[in-house]
């Protein structure tokens, strides 16, 4: 049964972020690639961050049905990565990132953590047997994140996701437990270049 747990790695350390991190949750999601390529509200405000911390992540950990933490370095939130739409074993992983922190790996070790946590059998993890990753077509750098994670290429779903009230192709990988945590082959050459806005 998950309940919220921090996960420390080299460098981040995931845990839930407080209503102290409500000013910095609403400056981030301010950034125009996060809102380009997230769910996020748009324009971001600080109500939204506030009905973030207050509710959408303690009643996801409660629901049993997604996990979501803030990645912190050096002790300052830097961005958030979840694993949700947990049922049968499976879950789909989520992340975003501060543009100061993009292109240094970070996410690449919070998504490493986060994996681990979701495969591990028994009181230390979800036991997933499947993890799905997906992204707006042209998201790049999240497909950088994944191919490098082991995530095997599933292929474009037309009007796979919606983001906010419009329907929009998606990028899709799929993970499983014994799955090599090494990039995968097998992602088309148009996964490794940004799409312009």
């Amino acid at each position: 049964m998950p309940y919220p747990v921090v996960l420390s790695g080299a460098r981040v350390t995931l845990d839930q972020p407080a209503e102290s991190d409500v000013d910095q949750i609403a400056e981030l999601c301010s950034d125009p690639e996060i809102a380009r390529w997230t769910t996020v509200p748009s324009p971001y405000r600080r109500e939204h961050a506030v009905g973030f911390v207050t509710s959408v992540v303690p009643d996801g950990w409660a629901s049993d049905r997604v996990c979501t933490w803030s990645v912190r370095v050096d002790g300052e939130l830097v961005g958030m990565v979840s694993l949700g739409d947990i049922h049968q074993h499976q879950g789909e992983i989520g992340y975003w990132l501060a543009p100061e922190a993009r292109g240094r790996g970070v996410m690449s070790e919070a998504t490493a953590l986060v994996l681990a946590y979701g495969f591990a059998p028994g009181p230390d993890g979800l036991a997933l047997r499947r993890i799905l990753w997906r992204a707006l077509t042209g998201n790049a750098a999240s497909a950088a994140v994944a191919r490098r994670a082991g995530f095997r290429w599933e292929g474009v779903v037309p009007g796979g996701a919606v983001q906010r009230g419009e329907r929009l192709d998606e990028w899709r990988g799929v993970l499983l437990p014994d799955d090599p945590r090494a990039p995968a082959g097998d992602w088309p050459d148009v996964t490794f270049v940004q799409a312009e806005a």
